[in-house]
């Protein structure tokens, strides 16, 4: 695979001229963004490609993928349903509400139904704290959710 630079500087070495990438880390996240958007997930052989087009070491871009709780390292449902645990949210009936989802769905949070329709998942706080509790339906943020509320939500997407 191709070394991939957005910004190239040619430097003298030894006599020769070579190619030095200097900034090839600061497209990681739109890559793996790509590759989520496109897969639904980040496996890791696509890891590894990245770093090999990247010129940086595996566990850079591994570390990447697991830090932020948006990548997903193995395939989840057509809809991804994650609910604001963040104190604002927990104290507005968060946890109700990701217990209706629970009870509604037939799963426990950090699990996909059989049918691959629905992931459940906790999340830290969405930046809807003024509206809280929060979910996140796919790329649809909801505020004021409350547990009676959850069967209409659910029925949105089906």
């Amino acid at each position: 695979m191709t070394k991939m630079c957005s910004m190239q500087k040619k430097v003298m070495k030894d006599g020769q001229e070579v190619l030095v990438c200097d900034d090839s880390r600061s497209q990681l996240m739109e890559i793996l963004q790509d590759i989520q958007r496109e897969k639904g997930f980040i496996s890791d052989d696509d890891m590894q490609n990245v770093a090999d087009r990247l010129g940086i070491h595996p566990v850079e871009v591994y570390s990447v993928v697991t830090f932020y709780s948006f990548f997903n390292t193995h395939p989840k449902g057509q809809n991804i349903i994650r609910v604001s645990m963040c104190i604002s949210c927990v104290m507005a009936g968060a946890e109700e509400v990701l217990k209706a989802f629970e009870k509604a769905l037939g799963i426990k949070a950090g699990e996909t139904t059989a049918d691959k329709k629905f992931s459940l998942e906790k999340t830290s706080c969405i930046g809807m704290c003024d509206q809280s509790p929060a979910v996140l339906i796919n790329d649809r943020l909801i505020g004021h959710v409350r547990p009676e509320s959850v069967q209409s939500l659910l029925n949105d997407l089906k």
